[in-house]
């Protein structure tokens, strides 16, 4: 059985990993390859079909919650997106220094990744990007910093990055304790690389025509941009602090903090035409969340909690713990495989190979593996889905973010790996 299992699980894995050439959804490959293992995994069961379907269920009720927290923190972002919210941080990027530009951009997105998640903020910046920069090697090299700010940023917050929502809802990691530990080891992974492309990137550049300052603020106030804006990041900030505050699971915040945007939503468009309030409907704004991506991560956790079932992920950390001298070298081995492998799949893996009874929550393994899953994806173009995002919007090709980005990821991450350890 257990070979079987793993023949069909190495199968899908690698069919995710060509999913660009095969043309096939890795949506698709995962969900088929999760299902089928878990029937044949049924039909090896001693137990009953009552006991199965327990065991089935007793893993699902935490995925399901992990599912609910992103399609709520996708709504969120979508709703404020529909009111133009992000327009108040466009209308006030004004400078043609290409020198200022970098660093705005990849400190802007940095922080914005850490509230937001790195796919929503790569996805809102690069359109950000589109509206004041025309096509050209400037914009694209921004692309390419927004890919390694995003995943940067989102890298030591618990609601930035898929990796790292994991583990905080897997009790592997504190809110409080993974911001403290990881801020600084993430800000100079993307601080050192804008400071090297500062000295390679000179000059001005052309930006496409604004409105003006007093026009854009008036247009902000009649679609209640601002409002919504700092509605929906307070909105995202207070699911951490909800958590921490009552113990009850992340999704509970955000479904709070998703209607109180809405009721927000509400109030600015009452004196709006009927087809103006249904465009900034949260209904609508869940027509445009990436669904596509929560059926991919259930896919994976479904197979992953059934690796764990059947002791395979104890196994290979058994073998992992023979092989490395170190534990932070599998590590850092991790960060690399990464930037070819989906993180959150990794990271996943990682849950059931190492036991919280050994390796209990806030765990210095935890936050490194959360850094050097989060930043490492960046050394490739399809290692991250902030990757995936810029490739499809910008047309960028492989080999030129390997030429012109990748040198820049793998000195982030190098120096990232370096401040972790020397700080602990």
């Amino acid at each position: 059985m257990t070979l079987l299992i793993l023949l069909i699980a190495l199968i899908g894995y690698i069919l995710i990993i060509f999913e660009s050439q095969l043309h096939i959804s890795k949506t698709v490959i995962s969900l088929i390859t999760a299902s089928l293992c878990w029937i044949v995994f049924s039909f090896y069961f001693t137990g009953t079909h009552e006991e199965l379907y327990e065991t089935l269920i007793s893993h699902f009720g935490s995925i399901s919650g992990l599912l609910i927290f992103l399609l709520g923190a996708m709504t969120v972002v979508e709703l404020i997106d529909l009111h133009k919210g992000f327009s108040v941080i466009t209308n006030r990027i004004r400078t043609r220094s290409i020198y200022k530009l970098i660093w705005i951009v990849g400190i802007l997105t940095f922080f914005l990744s850490s509230f937001l998640d790195n796919l929503a903020t790569t996805i809102v910046m690069i359109l950000l990007m589109r509206k004041i920069l025309p096509k050209g090697k400037v914009r694209m090299t921004l692309a390419g910093i927004i890919v390694l700010a995003a995943n940067a940023g989102g890298a030591f917050s618990p609601i930035g990055d898929v990796t790292t929502t994991l583990l905080w809802i897997g009790g592997q990691v504190s809110a409080f304790n993974i911001v403290t530990k990881l801020f600084i080891p993430s800000l100079v992974s993307i601080v050192v690389p804008l400071f090297i492309l500062s000295f390679t990137l000179k000059g001005f550049t052309v930006l496409r025509t604004q409105v003006s300052m007093a026009e854009a603020l008036r247009e902000e106030k009649i679609r209640g941009s601002k409002e919504i804006l700092f509605t929906g990041i307070f909105a995202l900030l207070m699911v951490p602090v909800i958590k921490s505050a009552t113990g009850l699971p992340p999704f509970i915040g955000i479904l709070f903090g998703l209607s109180l945007v809405s009721l927000v939503s509400v109030m600015f468009n009452r004196s709006n035409s009927e087809e103006e309030k249904k465009h900034k409907s949260m209904q609508n704004a869940f027509s445009k969340v990436d669904v596509n991506s929560i059926f991919y991560f259930m896919g994976i956790l479904l197979l992953v909690t059934l690796l764990e079932e059947i002791h395979v992920l104890a196994d290979v950390a058994n073998y992992l713990n023979h092989v490395f001298p170190a534990k932070e070298y599998m590590v850092i081995s991790i960060g690399f495989l990464s930037s070819i492998i989906d993180n959150g799949s990794l990271v996943a893996a990682t849950q059931g190979m190492f036991p919280l009874s050994e390796y209990p929550m806030d765990n210095e393994l935890w936050e490194f593996i959360a850094l050097c899953s989060g930043i490492g994806g960046s050394m490739l173009i399809i290692g991250s889905a902030a990757g995936i995002v810029a490739m499809e919007k910008e047309k960028i090709t492989f080999n030129w973010y390997l030429k012109n980005i990748t040198p820049l990821a793998v000195i982030g991450y190098i120096v990232g790996i370096i401040t972790f350890l020397l700080m602990y």
